[in-house]
């Protein structure tokens, strides 16, 4: 693959469980984007639940390895990923022999760094296969098998988007857990904050009955419990300097069971605020507002929140043009032409890595 643009196919697949998101940008893997279509699969109950099962099994293994559940898993989500990018291209009115790679993040059902692996499922020779279409998957091992965080991977993906002329940039990605990006001139330094809408689905959830906190609307009728959220944020990690990064079972809701459901839900809220700001002090420069990506930039009580404990403006990406639900599925159709390209797609400043380093393991389609 060359350095001229050319259309990729970017596939995410997040801790939230919400669904397969798919985005097809043209790009050549450095300066040039231009997104041209998106769309998001939502996941059935009955998947949702497979992956969560998966998640458990993953989460109470030494390692990597086979295993029934993740398996099955593992071709259940395959097959999904299938169907949106099927459906991605017919919107689209692109054929499969007219896109140069997929980049096919997977379902990360444990990430542990600190034990020298990260797990995403999914079977990115069989995607080739069944689409007709180059794939790159595993796009974090490399990295972590080189000594670094594995994540977060996007944060290159924000300079191209933001480009020069944009610095100093601060980008905030609120998915499953939060991370923070910060550009300037001559740094791109980025690190997980703590979780972001990961807690407050799993409290939504057990609470509730239901998968997340609708525009933050339960949140806003309940009121923040000091004491529980002084626990919560009771934790030498925040105070770690970055590179670090998060698995979205590293924290858990135990802290807030008692509370009110409405107090339960705000007090979680504050929390992924909390670690935000505190995110904040880590930067080598506070920025002058927050650009926020992510589902979480949905929950109007967070983004007040936010604005609160921060003291920044919070201004959702689509002020600058770009579509906030697609940023992550577009940012690994980006990789994914890096890494074919053999570009560097992790950074000491982003996954403390010890140089800058390409990843992912390619597949070709057999056409």
């Amino acid at each position: 693959m060359g350095s001229e643009h050319v259309l990729a196919v970017g596939l995410m697949s997040g801790t939230s469980l919400d669904g397969v998101d798919a985005a097809l940008i043209e790009t050549d893997g450095e300066a040039h984007v231009r997104p041209i279509a998106f769309r998001s699969e939502p996941y059935a109950e009955t998947d949702r639940r497979q992956l969560q099962a998966a998640t458990q099994r993953a989460l109470a293994c030494a390692a990597p390895g086979a295993d029934a559940t993740i398996d099955a898993a593992a071709a259940m989500l395959t097959d999904r990923h299938v169907a949106a990018v099927r459906r991605l291209l017919a919107e689209a009115g692109v054929a499969p022999e007219q896109v140069a790679v997929a980049g096919f993040h997977g379902q990360t059902v444990a990430h542990r760094p600190d034990r020298g692996w990260t797990w995403q499922i999914g079977d990115g020779a069989a995607l080739a296969r069944a689409l007709g279409i180059a794939v790159t998957d595993d796009f974090r091992s490399a990295d972590v098998a080189a000594g670094g965080q594995g994540a977060p991977l996007i944060p290159v993906y924000h300079r191209a988007l933001i480009g020069a002329e944009g610095l100093p940039a601060a980008v905030l990605n609120l998915g499953g857990v939060a991370n923070i990006t910060y550009l300037d001139q001559d740094r791109l330094i980025a690190f997980d904050t703590g979780p972001a809408n990961g807690l407050i689905d799993d409290w939504m959830a057990a609470e509730c009955g239901r998968a997340f906190d609708a525009g933050g609307a339960l949140a806003a009728q309940g009121h923040v419990d000091a004491s529980v959220l002084d626990m919560l944020l009771d934790s030498d990690w925040f105070d770690q300097p970055p590179p670090k990064s998060l698995d979205r079972a590293d924290f858990t809701i135990q802290p807030a069971r008692g509370l009110a459901p409405a107090d339960g839900a705000a007090t979680l809220t504050a929390f992924t605020a909390a670690t935000v700001a505190l995110a904040l002090d880590l930067l080598p420069a506070r920025p002058a507002r927050l650009i926020v990506a992510g589902g979480g930039r949905h929950n109007a009580t967070l983004m007040a929140m936010l604005a609160a404990r921060t003291g920044l403006p919070v201004t959702p990406i689509e002020a600058l043009g770009w579509n906030g639900d697609a940023t992550e599925a577009e940012g690994f159709a980006y990789l994914a032409v890096r890494a074919r390209r053999g570009l560097p797609i992790s950074f000491p400043g982003t996954t403390g890595v010890a140089a800058p380093r390409t990843g992912g393991r390619h597949h070709d389609p057999q056409r």
